[in-house]
């Protein structure tokens, strides 16, 4: 008499089958219960393999010569407030739309082009600089092109869209406190951390450890550039950032209250 069949016993023998290969089955299916089976391994996940974007807005835009800015140098270091971007206006760009061309240069943030992803990261930049009180009344617009940038999964593109992000933040806080004419930026992303912080876990711990030395290299870190976001992020999005930032990343210690 048979006895009762255990999951994962080769009864082969049972039937005169000793040379039949198991048949690969998927996993968590009824399959994987039937003789003579073998469950597939499931599939390598390499989650800091870059992940190519499709083709972005900007770059259309810009190839048929719908955008109004154009570069005129070599990449700067955004760190410097005192130098100006190194892109030309075709028009005042105090008076463009808001709405419709910032959402655009932040969608240029995830070209794989290093010469159109400058220029729309200089765009975007000079645009919230100039026009601090506006970015509150496009920032649902800005929250999935972000979140394009972070999910390339390439250091430099995110590090790109960092800055143009702490940016955001900063400058309109700034604003906000002077002059007391709109609410902060800051505030208004708390309810898109979970969007915006997912990939920040995965590269916040790639840094070096100076002790009291200077890093030079700081702003190209993406371990450093993370820690300076998330910190502009809790300074700036009032009294429900810290909680909402350790939810998404556990690791992550206050600047504020140490």
């Amino acid at each position: 008499m048979m006895g009762k069949h255990i999951p994962g016993k080769d009864l082969r023998h049972c039937f005169g089958k000793e040379n039949v290969e198991p048949r690969v089955v998927p996993p968590f299916s009824y399959q994987a219960l039937q003789l003579n089976t073998k469950v597939k391994e499931p599939p390598r996940i390499y989650i800091f393999s870059p992940r190519p974007a499709k083709r972005t807005f900007f770059r259309t835009y810009f190839e048929r010569g719908d955008i109004p800015v154009c570069s005129i140098g070599m990449p700067i270091k955004l760190n410097n407030p005192k130098k100006q971007f190194p892109i030309k206006w075709d028009c005042d760009p105090d008076k463009l739309d808001y709405c419709y061309y910032l959402p655009i240069f932040v969608d240029g943030l995830s070209e794989y082009d290093s010469q159109l992803r400058h220029i729309a990261q200089y765009a975007a930049m000079d645009l919230i600089l100039r026009g601090r009180t506006k970015i509150l009344a496009v920032l649902p617009k800005l929250i999935l092109p972000l979140k394009r940038a972070f999910n390339t999964r390439v250091k430099r593109i995110i590090i790109g869209a960092l800055k143009v992000l702490q940016m955001m933040v900063i400058v309109a806080a700034i604003k906000w406190q002077t002059c007391q004419i709109g609410p902060c930026v800051g505030q208004a992303l708390v309810p898109y951390f979970r969007q915006l912080l997912p990939v920040c876990n995965l590269y916040k711990q790639i840094n070096v450890n100076l002790g009291d030395g200077i890093d030079p290299d700081r702003d190209v870190r993406i371990g450093d550039v993370i820690e300076d976001t998330l910190q502009a992020l809790e300074r700036c999005g009032g009294p429900d950032a810290y909680i909402n930032i350790k939810y998404m990343i556990p690791t992550y210690e206050s600047c504020m209250m140490n």
